[in-house]
């Protein structure tokens, strides 16, 4: 069960962030995280919306500092997402979230099987 909703799917693990450009074009190394991302279907505009935090870091901080808002967020599995970057809340921790493939699995539906 997550700590958002029970019909979301999620992540809570490390993560590597790799700042992005506003060319969706990396702008520096990756950098380790920590996040909890969550999401789900969203049958009002028909896509997977997530969102979620990463823990504090220096590096991401530092990223966000430098102008960098887009990231690319991927987790060991090879899973990977892109999401806008917020700016720091209280806890030093940085808010994110994304429309489309989120950096974890989700399950696959067939429609051939909805439609038998």
């Amino acid at each position: 069960m997550s700590g958002f909703d029970d019909d979301e799917e999620e992540y809570r693990g490390e993560v590597a962030l790799t700042p992005l450009g506003t060319d969706g074009e990396p702008v520096a190394a990756p950098v380790a995280a920590r996040c909890h991302v969550a999401g789900h279907f969203s049958p009002l505009t028909g896509d997977y919306r997530w969102s979620g935090r990463l823990s504090a870091s220096p590096g991401v901080t530092a990223a966000y500092e430098d102008g960098v808002r887009t990231v690319l967020i991927r987790t060991p599995g090879g899973d990977e997402g892109v999401a806008a970057l917020a700016g720091p809340d209280l806890w030093g921790g940085h808010p994110v979230s994304g429309v489309g493939t989120p950096p974890y699995p989700v399950p696959r539906i067939d429609l051939g099987d909805l439609l038998d």
